[in-house]
């Protein structure tokens, strides 16, 4: 499993810097490119180095001493030794929604946050389940690829919408100067598929992440706590309030680090999911014998 996240990681640093690059190429030729490439360079340090950062602080996730929440402390601080892994930072998000996760590039700088909603919502034991599912993440560091897909996934909405905005400038300023303005309409075109492209680009790097990651984390999760239906329970519960849950403002590109995808997907759109469904995560879950 990690020698396939590290395989995963460095394809998607590649990606990100071919991104960069193809942008650059089309809006400002070889030096376009060169200056693309650099700063798609300094994107993917940020990714390697402060991705677990960016994802707590863009949920507003505020770190927990055990003296303000000793009972959330002990739980982890137990299952942790249960899966063999230092104790991760906790982490809470002032949020009605129910959901958790997990972020940190290795077992010893990982980090686990969960919403006041879930607080409020689960049992000890379902909240149990849900946190040795997170801890699962980081020991099978599962994290740092998450939480950089995360971070490319962001990049290439971002590539994309300035694509878009220099396009169409650079459209504008050649019709102003010349009749010939085939340049600016391939390169207007070529932003423009970056638009449409990027979004799909992005959701497709994090299902391919995302799927195959959950069941593990689900099976390992309920062995740490020796049970399955703890975490099958909560995942029933957190669910449920996914699907009847008020729209709220959350990116996506953040999405698939919760233990489920706290955006209502239908249509189209379902074939962008980056977790299983929940009814067949519940289902492994209990078909487990330990």
């Amino acid at each position: 499993m990690t020698s396939q996240n590290t395989v995963k990681t460095v394809f998607l640093m590649g990606l990100l810097m071919a991104l960069f690059a193809v942008l650059g190429a089309v809006v400002g030729g070889s030096t376009g490119m060169f200056y693309a490439i650099i700063f798609g360079g300094v994107s993917n340090l940020i990714a390697w180095f402060f991705s677990d950062s960016l994802a707590l602080s863009s949920q507003g996730a505020k770190e927990l001493s055990v003296k303000e929440a000793p009972q959330l402390h002990n739980l982890v601080d137990r299952i942790a030794k249960s899966a063999g892994i230092p104790k991760p930072r906790v982490y809470l998000i002032q949020s009605p929604m129910v959901n958790a996760f997990a972020t940190g590039r290795s077992p010893e700088n990982g980090a686990v946050a969960v919403t006041t909603g879930i607080l409020q919502a689960l049992t000890q034991e379902e909240l149990a389940g849900v946190i040795a599912h997170e801890i699962a993440h980081i020991r099978n560091r599962d994290t740092l690829i998450a939480t950089i897909a995360a971070t490319v996934a962001g990049a290439i909405t971002s590539l994309a919408q300035m694509a878009q905005w220099m396009a169409v400038s650079q459209a504008t300023h050649q019709r102003q100067q010349s009749k010939d303005n085939s340049s600016a309409t391939f390169a207007l075109i070529a932003s423009l598929l970056m638009v449409f492209l990027a979004p799909i680009a992005a959701a497709i790097i994090q299902m391919a992440i995302s799927r195959s990651r959950e069941y593990a984390a689900d099976e390992d999760g309920a062995r740490f706590l020796g049970n399955p239906e703890p975490l099958a329970s909560a995942l029933e519960k957190i669910e449920r309030s996914v699907a009847n849950a008020v729209p709220r403002q959350l990116n996506p590109s953040m999405s698939h680090l919760y233990i489920i995808n706290p955006l209502k997907m239908s249509g189209l759109q379902g074939l962008f999911r980056t977790h299983p469904p929940t009814r067949e995560r519940i289902a492994r879950l209990r078909s487990l014998r330990f």
